[in-house]
């Protein structure tokens, strides 16, 4: 399902789509998930198969999303977010803890309570997130909009509006599933806003991910693991032949990695090279790659930021069950001045 306008529709709620401008309404109202499921499956009483309340039960949520979520009929609450306006029901938006709060705090005027949702400072919950977990308080067919591109604007939104587990977890498993060589500049912006082991923060950093709560942190045990296990795979920089002679297509590999890890936020990085599982060959090959990647990092990421990266080689280290490859940042003294009086 797409979010598509329809010229022929009626103007409902000043819009010439379906009411609320959302996906336009499910044609085969018959066709329904559980169509497929064998009558034999379901459980009997009395020799009755429940099949006839399954498909009522259906049948209203069916009614709820079309009838309630996409043409907003019956609507007694109007929500404002991202400059849209949608005609819902306080009884179905009461499910997120959210939007409760939100309405308990609106009292109705002439009949209708009207809500605003402010997202200034939640730059990670999108439009098409928000809409998408809006539509999940009234069914989970909501579920079919996510896509690997929309599922971390859908994370935020569930997780800022609450009460719905299932999509998130949806959304997160999308979100990790979507973590590849094309798309990992951008998870590096979104790991370098998250605080590191101990909680706390760099000074450049920017506190922009509060909203995904525990998930968040999962993201970034993601990002780490696919810098750590599985890009080094995927690039075939993980064989100790290739990554100290090595084949044409090693080298290239070995680059890209480089290219890559030129632009990890250095918490991560530390902990990647010094990783035993960043098995890239010897210790001395790791030493090597980490010294080439400070090397560009001082022309972009760490460029400008008053430390100086460095990493030594700690002979028998790897011996002890150790890493033998340590990386360090040092804050630069800023030069004194004599003031001569």
């Amino acid at each position: 399902m797409e979010f598509l306008s329809s010229p022929s529709s009626s103007s409902l709620n000043g819009h010439s789509t379906p009411s609320n401008c959302l996906p336009p309404p499910i044609q085969n109202q018959q066709n329904h998930p559980y169509d497929s499921v064998a009558v034999s499956s379901l459980p009997t009483t009395n020799g009755y198969s429940h099949r006839p309340f399954n498909v009522h039960n259906e049948d209203i949520i069916h009614h709820l999303y079309h009838a309630g979520f996409q043409t907003g009929h019956y609507a007694d609450t109007i929500l404002n977010v991202h400059q849209n306006s949608y005609r819902l029901h306080a009884i179905i938006l009461s499910r997120s803890p959210f939007l409760a709060h939100l309405m308990s705090t609106s009292p109705p005027a002439s009949g209708q309570r009207v809500i605003y949702v402010q997202l200034d400072n939640e730059p990670e919950v999108t439009q098409e997130g928000f809409v998408i977990a809006l539509g999940y308080l009234y069914s989970s067919v909501s579920l079919n909009l996510i896509r690997p591109e929309n599922s971390r604007g859908v994370l935020a939104a569930g997780c800022l509006l609450g009460g719905m587990d299932d999509l998130c977890a949806y959304a997160y498993e999308s979100c990790r599933q979507s973590i590849n060589l094309e798309t990992i500049h951008e998870w590096l912006e979104f790991v370098d806003n998250i605080p590191g082991s101990d909680g706390s923060f760099s000074p450049e950093q920017q506190t922009l991910t509060p909203v995904f709560g525990q998930y968040a942190r999962k993201l970034r045990d993601d990002v780490f693991h696919f810098l750590v296990d599985t890009l080094p795979n995927a690039l075939e920089v993980n064989s100790p032949a290739i990554s100290e002679s090595g084949s044409s297509q090693g080298r290239s590999g070995r680059g890209t990695l480089l290219q890559i890890f030129s632009l990890v936020p250095f918490d991560m990085f530390k902990a990647a090279v010094e990783s035993p599982a960043f098995q890239i060959g010897s210790d001395q090959s790791r030493f090597k790659f980490a010294k080439d990647a400070i090397e560009l990092r001082k022309k972009g990421i760490a460029r400008g930021r008053g430390a100086e990266e460095t990493v030594v080689l700690a002979f028998g280290g790897s011996d002890m069950g150790e890493s033998a490859v340590h990386v360090t940042r040092k804050i630069r003294k800023r030069p004194l001045w004599k003031v001569h009086s």
